[in-house]
């Protein structure tokens, strides 16, 4: 409906392509893939950015999966974010939703992976039922911008240009969930790079599996080490949510074996429940921080800013997923503290 919708607002029908059944939700679409090439090999100079709009079921993942995991799609577009909007007024009622140990809750994910968020319809409830919603928001994902709306007016720039999966974007986004509590509503998104690249954004309305780093890494591999002892937050809710995040904040250099080690094990055991992913981390022995971001079991990282002379050297890590076992991540991180720098 919403296809027939938009084509009847152009001026003709050559302008609209569309997937086979039009359904993003559960793996990773050969047509998504071939339409998004078609349209950017025939007209490449006509994109700035590509918005993808799933269904109000979608899960994020396999759509995220897709522009790392196909080549082709890679050099051609990068993902820049995934953008949630959330009914303000009825989310409440599918984050309570009790579902089989089996199924997943379809409202959670799409909070739990987004970039940005859109609090809409918040014309429909009063202050008090507004903070509550946020707060459960928050509690889910920590990292991602939240803005209210009603309409879902909006300025384009919160939404276009996120940099959400961009490491030299990694560092700003970890540092700000520390002074705001994070904030999430699911949206996709892609947008044009300058040369082969583009970027590429979903869109979700509620409301993985690439490859792994090893414990052999250097800090100058591409990969991402993870270090710190904790005090990080994580961020409560009044419900038994399964989805939410572990923020770790922690002074200190990190050993890069150790944080190789605690990461591979980590993601190699829980990379299904482990839904989103970033940190900075300060490497014993390397004068740069190290930035890393992941999806599930795919991840990457570099070398970003070296640290200042007489800089306090900070790790901050945030993870986002489904029943995250907090004192267990907590402890595995501080054993990568290097014992000279505790």
């Amino acid at each position: 409906i919403d296809g027939s919708l938009v084509a009847s607002q152009q001026s003709g029908a050559e302008d609209i392509l569309m997937l086979n059944n039009g359904c993003l939700c559960c793996t990773v679409r050969n047509d998504l893939v071939s339409m998004l090439t078609e349209l950017l090999t025939t007209r490449s100079d006509q994109f700035d950015h590509v918005i993808i709009e799933t269904t109000g079921l979608a899960n994020p993942a396999p759509i995220i999966q897709t522009f790392f995991v196909d080549q082709n799609l890679a050099n051609l577009l990068r993902l820049d974010g995934i953008v949630t909007v959330v009914d303000s007024k009825h989310v409440g009622l599918h984050l309570n939703e009790k579902k089989e140990d089996d199924v997943v809750n379809e409202a959670m994910e799409q909070i739990a992976f987004a970039d940005r968020i859109l609090l809409n319809k918040t014309d429909l409830v009063n202050a008090e039922e507004l903070q509550a919603v946020e707060e459960r928001i928050t509690g889910i994902n920590t990292i991602a911008r939240l803005q209210r709306t009603t309409k879902s007016n909006v300025d384009v720039p919160f939404v276009i240009g996120v940099g959400g999966f961009d490491l030299d974007r990694v560092e700003s986004a970890v540092m700000e969930e520390e002074k705001e509590e994070g904030h999430g509503h699911s949206h996709g998104g892609s947008e044009r790079a300058e040369e082969p690249h583009g970027h590429s954004h979903g869109h979700s309305h509620d409301e993985g599996h690439a490859h792994t780093h090893g414990p052999d890494c250097e800090p100058d591999c591409g990969h991402d080490h993870d270090h710190g002892h904790s005090h990080g937050h994580s961020h409560g809710h009044k419900h038994d949510d399964h989805i939410t995040s572990v923020s770790i904040t922690a002074d200190g250099e990190v050993n890069l074996e150790e944080i190789n080690d605690w990461l591979g094990e980590l993601l190699e055991g829980r990379h299904e429940d482990i839904f989103r992913m970033k940190g900075v981390l300060a490497i014993s022995g390397f004068p740069e921080r190290f930035v890393f971001q992941g999806v599930h079991a795919l991840f990457e990282g570099s070398p970003d800013m070296p640290w200042k002379e007489g800089e306090k050297r900070t790790n901050k890590l945030v993870f986002i997923g489904r029943d995250l076992p907090e004192k267990e991540i907590r402890e595995g991180f501080a054993k990568c503290i290097a014992k000279d720098s505790e």
